[in-house]
């Protein structure tokens, strides 16, 4: 916990959630949010790997100060079109592979005789 802080919270954020935090909620990927008594100060700690991209775009308004109440009292209104919420799924089996990567095999078409090179005259 001393050294790794990339894969949870530090020990000074330990302490400051044990003595002076105040639990608000919890996201849909286990992540906590908590305030200080005064609401001036607000923090999250991660279930897992500590990344930004974990938070939902709701919880990120709140922590932002942008939303006054959390996401547990005033839920976040999306519109119809608008996608669910993924964290960045970069380095995982969900990440975005194209076609002729080498994490998808490495096979890219064959050209098509539509490109010609540049030369310097």
């Amino acid at each position: 916990m001393i050294f790794s802080w990339w894969k949870s919270q530090t020990v000074g954020t330990w302490l400051t959630t044990r003595l002076y935090g105040e639990p608000v909620g919890t996201d849909v990927f286990g992540n906590r949010y908590y305030q200080n008594r005064d609401g001036s100060r607000r923090w999250v700690t991660y279930n897992g790997t500590v990344e930004a991209s974990r938070v939902p775009p709701d919880w990120h308004g709140w922590l932002h100060h942008t939303y006054a109440e959390p996401p547990t009292k005033a839920p976040f209104k999306t519109k119809g079109f608008e996608a669910v919420h993924q964290p960045n799924l970069t380095g995982t089996e969900g990440a975005y592979r194209p076609e002729g990567s080498l994490s998808k095999g490495g096979a890219r078409p064959p050209a098509t005789g539509d490109y010609q090179a540049w030369k310097p005259e």
